[in-house]
């Protein structure tokens, strides 16, 4: 009998391991933020957990520009923050 095999990824803020269904992804494509519902959006990607606390880690340890090593304009940076707020 095959067992399925859940496939984990690491918050950006806090850095704990959690099953991918559990985070959010944020794509960066072409210099674009995108809040990625649904885990298939082009680009390079990463993950915060979906709670408040994370995303405010992640804003002040700065881990979008560190973890895109793009230059993202900070209006771009705060309206993908505020959308995480309303989604989550």
């Amino acid at each position: 009998m095959k067992k399925n095999n859940i496939p984990m990824r690491r918050c950006a803020a806090c850095m704990e391991s959690k099953p991918k269904s559990e985070l959010i992804r944020i794509a960066c494509y072409e210099g674009r933020l995108t809040v990625d519902l649904t885990g298939r959006a082009k680009g390079r990607g990463m993950y915060l957990c979906n709670n408040e606390e994370c995303f405010e880690k992640a804003k002040k340890r700065k881990v979008i520009q560190r973890n895109f090593e793009a230059d993202i304009p900070q209006s771009e940076i705060e309206k993908t923050f505020e959308e995480l707020v309303h989604e989550g």
